[in-house]
């Protein structure tokens, strides 16, 4: 099989290195990809928004399986346009990416199908804005209603916050034009969990859990990132609550698939917030969620092609999905100034010079006079294996000294409560 992967990050990194390993994978294509999965396969220019493009290189290249990786492309309708063309892909179609990309739209669903949220009001201007926020105490969280890159929602401590927020979304057009519809949110208190599953219009597979540590800073500290590091299974998860998440979430959302007609094939990612050993959902993403990929996928002891292609053509009940039972943590290294500006284009050294227990995933680089160099905020993902996590976290930290780049920053405190 020619499989392509669509995306260039650290996420597509861990997907490609994953299907690397499957016998029924021959050769792994990848657009834009990245240095790290250049090392696995073949990378090739191009834009993961370039719907038209994609198709024109699969049919040009006889690629036999598509993955997306990104939510943008999902939500533009690439998978439809794939399919429609008669090429099997892995990522849910434009109408079900609408969960991730309508904040309006996915709370609306989980209403009408008692899947537990906060509560919230969709407003779809500022003086409505204006006029809802009587209805929530404070804290109170706003969110653009569009994809916003992980920057779409904003926790208002007081109303001077929370109308300056609106107004920078809703008047000023922050995100460009992902804030012009918002919705108000009651704020939520607990701790975050990320519960992933393979989808299809049969069955829902949940993948072992996950921990991600958002803020830039140790001790939680500081603006929201994509992610500064995670590890599986997830610590801070109390026993039991497997069989609360069947009942309370995944089967009043496969029940609210089929009962709304949304042909869903792919990956879904519950972002919970859990109190007294209550989930409610914080939001549904349609894609794998990054860093939370490489550490799970570590850990799949099953043939991830096996698992995608099941999940394409509806086929998933008959695949065994099997787990490692060993602990994983990932540690993100990033460009200083993250998750603000920060500069491109540092040689990075020392990556030959891990032990060869370390996974280095690549998710922020770029070739540069024949020297892997910084090009995103988030640059590197360093994993380790592990019977304990107090293993994995020495290993990671180890490679963390060795590995180097002018300006490199990382959280310290990564699986420590």
């Amino acid at each position: 099989m020619k499989v392509l992967v669509i995306g260039s990050g650290g996420r597509e990194h861990a997907i490609a290195y994953a299907l690397h390993k499957s016998e029924k994978v021959d050769e792994i294509h990848a657009i834009p990809g990245n240095p790290g999965i250049a090392q696995i396969g073949t990378c090739h220019e191009g834009s993961v928004e370039d719907l038209d493009g994609i198709l024109k290189f699969v049919e040009d290249n006889n690629i036999d399986f598509t993955v997306i990786g990104p939510e943008v492309p999902l939500c533009m309708g690439l998978a439809d346009l794939l399919e429609d063309h008669g090429h099997k892909v892995f990522g849910p179609r434009k109408e079900a990416a609408n969960l991730e990309g309508s904040k309006a739209f996915s709370k609306d669903f989980m209403e009408r199908h008692n899947i537990p949220t906060a509560a919230y009001k969709e407003v779809n201007s500022y003086d409505e804005a204006i006029h809802a926020l009587s209805s929530f105490d404070y804290p109170v969280v706003v969110k653009a209603d569009g994809l916003a890159a992980g920057k779409g929602v904003v926790i208002c401590e007081n109303e001077e916050e929370a109308k300056a927020a609106l107004k920078n979304l809703m008047i000023d057009g922050a995100l460009d034009g992902a804030g012009s519809k918002v919705v108000l949110e009651e704020y939520l208190t607990g701790f975050e969990c990320s519960l992933l599953c393979f989808v299809d219009n049969d069955t829902i597979v949940p993948m072992v859990s996950a921990k991600d540590h958002k803020q830039i800073y140790d001790n939680n500290k500081g603006p929201n990132t994509g992610g500064m590091g995670t590890v599986s299974p997830n610590p801070f998860l109390p026993e039991g609550m497997d069989d609360i998440f069947k009942t309370e979430i995944l089967d009043p959302f496969m029940q609210g698939l089929k009962e709304d007609h949304i042909d869903f094939r792919g990956v879904i990612f519950i972002g919970l917030m859990i109190e007294n050993n209550q989930p409610k959902v914080l939001e549904f993403n349609v894609r794998f969620g990054d860093p939370e990929t490489q550490v799970i996928l570590l850990r799949l002891e099953s043939d991830l092609f096996d698992i995608m292609y099941g999940v394409s053509t509806n086929t998933l009940k008959d695949v065994e999905v099997k787990w490692s039972d060993q602990q994983v943590t990932c540690l993100v290294l990033a460009s200083g100034g993250y998750p603000a500006s920060y500069p491109k284009g540092k040689v990075i050294t020392g990556l030959d010079n891990v032990d060869e227990d370390i996974v280095v995933f690549h998710a922020g680089t770029a070739m540069k006079d024949d020297h892997i160099v910084t090009s995103g905020g988030r640059v590197l993902n360093i994993c380790a294996m592990g019977k304990s996590l107090e293993e994995t976290r020495e290993k990671v930290y180890k490679a963390a000294e060795v590995i180097d780049f002018d300006g490199k920053y990382y959280r310290h405190d990564i699986g420590l409560h």
